[in-house]
């Protein structure tokens, strides 16, 4: 779903450049990242775009009006740029202080943005901002960054101007994904690795739950930490070296929670990479299983699933594989969000409706007007940043 900012209309004038960037979901491989294990998303058909043009503004200014927020946020790229209102700026503003760190010249521009990449739901609208602000100062600047550091430096905006420790594969995926291609990353090397999904009789459902449950504080931590527990008294540098039979050999070292949460991360690798093998060769069943083994695990030994979470996957369950569905688990953090399901495409719109219908059910408790909507759509493998007027 690509929208064309309205450039025109605000500014008076047609824009220059117009240019886009996708957000993502990750299919299989979660809360490994920071344990340098691997991760398989894709860029999805949902997109931040920014249409722009150079202004005769001095000293030079960065006007950007986004439409979602119906707000606007002025730069002053004089000087060095900080963190400032409105908050949604910040994504952008790193990006351009990124930029100015590197010795670029940033010109005056005026910039209309809009976004597809729903918010809240886990598809990091964050990265596909930040991806796409990079990708028009590439583009009005007249360089281009090698991917990595493009990605990198997209990374750090997030870390230093939002606040956000993310790890770095929404950057990477927004920048790096090619259609019809997952990508399979390696947190330890950065490398990656392009698994094609080219069949056309799959598609990749996104079951937006609407809900994100407040959690008391310092879940995310807490697991880190745990993590890094489990290493040391393993006696590695991360769970990426770990195996099923030396975590235990080791249980008795260790209190239950900390051995679960290294159980999962083990475990997720070897499903992660299980995966990409068997996507190129279309074994749609065994993927399914793998997803439905990766939700299960973050449910029962990562505890970071939700009951919203868990009624999507038991829906996508009892559809099974004779109405349509391969497998689904949640995707992203957790405690709410979305999950990703593998479908058969011509069934994908039965299957939304399906979807949508039990999932308010369940979620009123048998009354269905005081139901959770679903937002459900169904996306194949996208294209990552690029530049679509210049």
């Amino acid at each position: 779903m690509l929208k064309i900012p309205q450039f025109e209309e605000i500014y008076g004038r047609p824009p220059r450049w117009i240019v886009a960037a996708p957000g993502r979901v990750n299919v299989i491989g979660e809360h490994t990242d920071y344990n340098d294990g691997f991760v398989l998303p894709m860029a999805i058909e949902r997109y931040a775009v920014m249409a722009a043009d150079v202004s005769p503004a001095a000293p030079p200014r960065i006007l950007v009006h986004d439409s979602r927020a119906r707000d606007t946020a002025q730069i002053d790229v004089s000087k060095p740029v900080t963190k400032a209102d409105p908050r949604w700026s910040n994504y952008i503003r790193g990006v351009v202080a990124g930029f100015q760190n590197r010795g670029l010249t940033i010109p005056s521009l005026d910039i209309s943005l809009v976004s597809t990449v729903p918010l809240g739901g886990g598809l990091s609208s964050s990265a596909a901002l930040e991806v796409c602000t990079a990708t028009l100062l590439e583009t009005a600047i007249g360089t281009k960054l090698d991917p990595v550091e493009k990605a990198l430096l997209c990374q750090q905006a997030e870390h230093e101007f939002a606040g956000v420790p993310c790890g770095i594969m929404d950057q990477f995926i927004s920048v790096m994904g090619q259609k019809d291609h997952l990508l399979l990353l390696d947190c330890r090397s950065r490398q990656t690795t392009l698994v094609p999904m080219n069949d056309p009789s799959v598609a990749l459902l996104v079951i937006n739950t609407n809900v994100k449950h407040e959690l008391s504080g310092g879940e995310y931590a807490e697991r880190r930490l745990q993590c890094e527990t489990a290493a040391k008294i393993l006696g590695i540098s991360s769970l990426r070296d770990a195996t099923v039979e030396t975590l235990e050999r080791a249980r008795r070292k260790m209190d239950l929670f900390t051995f679960h949460r290294a159980r999962h991360v083990i475990s997720e690798i070897e499903r992660t990479l299980q995966t990409a093998e068997a996507i190129p060769n279309a074994n749609w069943p065994a993927v399914g299983e793998y997803m439905y083994g990766s939700h299960y695990s973050l449910r029962d030994d990562f505890e970071v699933s939700c009951k919203e979470l868990d009624v999507v996957v038991e829906i996508c369950r009892s559809i099974g594989i004779k109405g349509g569905v391969y497998g689904c688990r949640m995707t992203g953090g957790g405690f709410g969000g979305s999950c990703v399901a593998l479908v058969k495409a011509e069934a994908a719109d039965n299957i939304s409706n399906r979807i949508s219908t039990a999932y308010k059910f369940a979620t009123a408790g048998g009354e269905t007007k005081n139901g959770i909507e679903a937002t459900v759509f169904s996306s194949r493998p996208a294209s990552g940043a690029n530049v679509i007027k210049s």
